[in-house]
């Protein structure tokens, strides 16, 4: 049952407004209070209408970050429950916190962005509820008892940055005895209670610490520090100066001609400052209430000469539980999947992003849907996703044609591309309303979150048919498509070369179909017959529309191919046989490179091996021309880019304004490379039969993955030697494998590790 709050929440009684366009500046709130007797145990329930740190008597409490986090805060507001029985004394106790913007009332979205979505005011909701040796109880909370002052965080944005003047620091405001005469009274904020949830995903927390590579001096003769991987999180310096002075800290992915490249961050400026309060033994400091994306950070008006024991890079995500590994012999491609790994561990701060650097930040639905099952091999995401799915629904309540909007948490932007009014339907997607809930009961046999998400999936595929009407086509007007395939100009990342109408016709039935599959899982016979109807109606208006006989597409292109067969449109295995031999002629066509955008790349690979064709997957994967994933690699990125040719050939970077240099789609072919080239995937939901199908090539010697399924740890282990290829095999308690070598019929496997051998020629490139 909910909890029944006795805390009200507090504002600063009165804050000054910063110059238009200026980040806000946090507040300081505290108060005191007594434990009458020995205390046994003390729970703490908080959250805040912005981001807070709070602390109890001089000891911050918990590890997380950015807390509560960022959820569709008028649907869902979540609070953090502490145990704090150690920090809570017999006797005089202080407790405070340091409030600031974040997502409830800081800058947000594009071309400027927006304040104030939320509400004009910050706020602190906090009760402790106290037991005593006696067995009695009392509960304390935030109420108009609370006093405020001014914070040392006199600016702080997450696009922005942080500005800290240690001169106005006050030691020990959340200790017992601390004078705050001076300080004022906080104001109480009606707020609704019962958008109140507890926290159900893990917190962001500092996950990492990455040491620089290198201190540098630009062209300009600017001090640059290079981290040597692109991150996300913040610096924490060690500096020892007069008072006064004040450190600037500029972030950026990249350099361009020797300088910090700060162009593709837009409007957002990622600059921190700290001014020193002198202290003869050094100060230490660490931003408390932002985050960058970043590898190479500025710096200016440092005393003295940088040394690389000054300057650390803290890594800021989602806790998330590691659960997927995988590695080859081919070090480029071992670099490949670190950036996916990378680019997933940026973009998983609380919301699953699509980037994490510029004037964006948001928990775009397209790239999450087709990311999904490669986040769920990396990591534990099932509780994140679920929340955030629970997000999406909520927010898709609030249209009255039930679409889902582009990105969750909704909030009104002011979109760098010509969108249609209101909340459009965008096919990939608002998709994700479907496809994100079917992953997670495929990798976690999950059947609660699809009967959770149910009225949210239906609704979207309702929304469709009414839009697709009797004729079952749809996706003509503006639509994201096949987003920033390489054909895209800079200026119009949309255009692309595959037809809206035929993405998102491809879509509708793909969505109606696991909608139908779900409907049955859940015992809805009707619905699972009515939208399995739907699903054929729509598959047959793609083939009248796009087919144009004998396995021959309409449009030519790799994504056409790629959506038609990966989502069975073609069914009849002729027709499927000479799609593939049409779609790896077209990659052939092309040099091997890639020729799909956001929605085609994730399928292409799976295409062409599912249709016969895994040695041109292969030289897809392996081709290091532009544009192509090893191309990022050769240029020296650490993340997945945004574009395929975010950084140009010549080292400029691409002058269009999508040119993110951590943006996870494109490494959605991580989950290809997990079930194919080293062969592990799950046979049925949640793992509990796994499908063991190496497929070597590309000259590739051994491969091996392992994963944490829901039944414990499975592997895979091949190697190509003396003519042989030889998969060693890990299978979980209680779970079968059902092992295919190449050329061969399936075997059955046990739990336990296992062997098995097969003749292979001679690994070529």
């Amino acid at each position: 049952m909910p909890h029944l709050w006795t805390a009200r929440v507090i504002t600063p009684g009165s804050q000054p407004e910063p110059p238009a366009g200026a980040a806000r500046p946090a507040a300081l709130l505290r108060t005191e209070f007594t434990a009458r007797t020995a205390v046994t145990a003390a729970r703490l329930l908080v959250t805040a209408l912005g981001v807070y740190e709070l602390e109890l008597n001089g000891t911050v409490v918990g590890d997380h970050v950015l807390a509560p986090g960022w959820t569709s805060y008028r649907h869902r507001h979540r609070y953090q429950v502490f145990d704090v029985t150690d920090l809570v004394r017999e006797g005089r106790n202080g407790w405070g916190a340091q409030l600031a913007d974040g997502w409830y009332r800081g800058l947000l979205g594009f071309n400027g962005g927006t304040r104030d979505i939320y509400g004009a005011d910050t706020g602190l909701l906090a009760e402790l509820r106290i037991e005593y040796a006696d067995g009695s109880t009392e509960t304390v909370g935030t109420g108009e008892h609370w006093r405020c002052g001014p914070s040392p965080v006199v600016a702080a944005g997450l696009y922005e940055g942080e500005e800290y003047d240690a001169r106005r620091e006050q030691a020990g405001f959340s200790a017992a005895g601390f004078d705050d005469a001076a300080w004022e009274p906080v104001r109480v904020l009606e707020f609704d209670t019962s958008v109140l949830f507890l926290a159900d995903s893990p917190p962001v927390r500092r996950t990492g610490t990455v040491a620089p590579v290198a201190v540098t001096t630009s062209p300009a003769g600017r001090t640059l520090v290079d981290f040597g991987q692109n991150l996300v999180g913040r610096l924490r310096i060690r500096v020892r100066g007069d008072a006064g002075r004040t450190v600037t800290l500029r972030h950026a992915e990249v350099l361009e001609d020797g300088e910090l490249c700060t162009r593709p961050l837009r409007h957002a400026t990622a600059t921190d400052r700290y001014t020193l309060r002198g202290a003869p033994e050094g100060e230490v400091w660490e931003p408390r209430f932002t985050f960058h994306g970043f590898r190479y950070a500025e710096l200016d008006g440092w005393p003295g000469e940088v040394s690389p024991a000054d300057v650390t890079a803290v890594v800021l995500h989602s806790d998330l539980r590691r659960t997927g590994w995988f590695e080859c012999s081919d070090p480029s491609l071992n670099r490949l999947h670190e950036n996916v790994r990378w680019g997933m561990r940026g973009n998983f701060v609380d919301v699953p992003t699509d980037c994490p650097q510029r004037d964006e930040r948001l928990g775009w639905t397209g790239d999450v849907q087709v990311f999904a099952p490669t986040a769920a091999f990396l990591y534990d995401v099932r509780d994140l996703l679920r929340s955030w799915l629970r997000d999406l629904a909520a927010d898709q309540g609030d249209d009255p044609a039930g679409v889902p909007p582009v990105f969750s948490p909704a909030i009104p932007v002011l979109a760098p591309v010509p969108l249609p009014p209101g909340n459009p339907p965008m096919a990939g997607w608002c998709d994700a309303a479907v496809v994100v809930p079917w992953v997670l009961y495929e990798r976690y046999g999950d059947t609660e979150v699809l009967r959770a998400q149910y009225p949210s999936m239906r609704a979207w595929v309702d929304a469709v048919d009414r839009l697709a009407g009797p004729g079952r086509i749809w996706g003509e007007g503006f639509q994201f498509g096949d987003w920033l395939d390489p054909t895209a100009p800079a200026d119009d990342p949309g255009r692309a070369m595959t037809s809206s109408s035929l993405v998102a016709t491809a879509h509708f039935a793909h969505s109606a179909r696991l909608l139908a599959r779900t409907a049955h899982l859940l015992g809805k016979a009707d619905d699972a017959g009515r939208y399995h109807a739907l699903a054929d109606s729509v598959r047959d208006a793609f083939r009248d529309r796009f087919h144009a006989g004998g396995g021959r597409l309409t449009e030519a292109t790799q994504t056409a191919y790629a959506l038609a067969l990966c989502f069975r449109l073609l069914t009849d295995d002729a027709e499927r046989a000479e799609a593939g031999r049409r779609l790896a002629h077209l990659v052939a066509e092309r040099g091997h490179r890639i020729g799909t955008g956001f929605l085609g790349t994730p399928l292409v690979c799976e295409a062409l091996t599912d249709t016969g064709h895994v040695d041109t997957a292969y030289r897809l994967l392996t081709q290091r021309a532009c544009p192509s994933w090893l191309y990022q690699v050769d240029m020296g990125a650490t993340t997945v880019w945004e574009r395929w040719d975010s950084m140009l050939p010549d080292g400029s970077v691409n002058p269009g304004e999508m040119t993110s240099f951590n943006h996870y789609a494109f490494g959605a072919v991580a989950d290809w490379m997990h079930r194919t080239v080293a062969g592990l995937a799950p046979a049925e939901p949640g793992y509990r039969r796994l499908l063991v199908r190496p497929r070597p090539g590309a000259g590739l010697t051994w491969a091996r993955a392992a994963h944490e399924t829901p039944y414990g740890r499975a592997e895979t282990d091949w190697r190509v030697e003396d003519g042989e290829l030889r998969v060693d095999v890990l299978v979980p308690p209680r779970v079968t494998a059902l092992v295919e070598l190449p050329g061969g019929e399936p075997v059955p496997a046990g739990p336990g590790r296992h062997s098995f051998r097969c003749p292979f020629p001679a690994a070529t490139r």
